[in-house]
């Protein structure tokens, strides 16, 4: 067992070489997507354009040898142009299913707040069930299934809000920045000739992702860092500035996210510092803040971190 945990750590290190090798100085960014990916979750990045949301993706792609479909959102995109649409064969005189994009372990949904709410509203199902219904027909998906969206900053021409119930299917929201200028010099002569991934090589395969997954669940997690975590939901909830506080599948998905992180770090039990370095990902896109607290510009990441600072962390873990 311990060799095989030290193989699949391998793998994660290899992982993470290519992906910093693709986009560089965004380390926690790329160790928060291998948690995702780990805990079979989906992410949602947020950035101007042209700060490397799409390479990130596509590198991630190529180096886990994994099906990868890209969908590219406008006004008039339809539901059926992601989930697939069924057809009349008129030799079989019957309706034939033609699966659409979804059909595949990485879905990139690029600037998906430029499609209408209707069309976000066809990966629901997918993003959470792991399947299609069409025509009343369902249609498993490839697992792995994991959804990697982009937004553009919400104040953008063509732009639309994420309903509250697409947010939650997200299990973390990052943003993806500019580069400092030591970082951005690099980039120019790292692609003076060619892209990072014109020479990106892979480094695993889809069915060795899926085994670590199965393998991050039996991560440790002792019952007093699950009150811990559950403490600070519950002041998500009460709190004075929230209007709405974490559901309970977002305490599903840190519960799942935590382990995953565990794991990347080389252990096989959970810390309360990985809930802490975990929380503001996991949990900023799933609160609300009441119209008063939005009034006077109170900032959502203010308000968690008031949170954890008034959660005691637990000192004693057991195994």
């Amino acid at each position: 067992m311990a060799h095989m945990e030290n193989e699949y750590i391998n793998i994660i290190k290899q992982i993470e070489a290519n992906l910093d090798h693709c986009i560089l100085g965004k380390t926690d960014e790329v160790k928060l997507i291998i948690t995702a990916l780990l805990a079979d979750g989906h992410v949602l990045i947020e950035g101007v354009p042209g700060t490397g949301k799409t390479m990130l993706i596509k590198a991630l792609a190529k180096t886990i040898q994994s099906q990868f479909r890209r969908v590219q959102c406008n006004p008039d995109l339809l539901p059926t142009d992601i989930t697939g649409f069924s057809i009349y064969h008129p030799k079989k005189e019957e309706f034939v299913f033609r699966p659409g994009p979804v059909m595949t372990n990485i879905l990139l949904v690029d600037e998906i707040n430029r499609a209408s709410t209707k069309t976000q509203s066809a990966l629901l199902e997918a993003m959470e069930e792991k399947q299609v219904t069409v025509d009343g027909k369902i249609h498993h998906l490839p697992q792995p299934f994991f959804v990697m969206a982009t937004q553009n900053p919400i104040d953008f021409e063509g732009t639309y809000f994420l309903p509250e119930a697409q947010l939650d299917r997200f299990m973390m929201k990052i943003n993806l920045g500019y580069p400092d200028k030591k970082t951005e010099k690099e980039l120019l002569y790292a692609q003076r000739l060619n892209t990072p991934l014109d020479d990106l090589k892979a480094v695993t395969d889809i069915e060795t992702v899926e085994k670590i997954q199965q393998y991050v669940r039996e991560v440790h997690i002792a019952d007093t860092v699950i009150d811990y975590i559950l403490s600070i939901v519950e002041k998500t909830r009460s709190h004075s500035s929230i209007f709405l506080g974490v559901s309970p599948r977002g305490t599903l998905a840190l519960m799942r996210g935590v382990k995953a992180l565990a794991f990347i770090n080389q252990r096989d039990f959970v810390t309360p510092d990985d809930v802490k370095f975990l929380i503001p990902y996991f949990f900023n896109h799933r609160i609300i803040l009441q119209n008063e607290a939005q009034m006077n510009d109170v900032m959502i990441e203010t308000v968690v971190q008031s949170i954890l600072a008034d959660v005691d962390v637990p000192l004693r873990l057991e195994k």
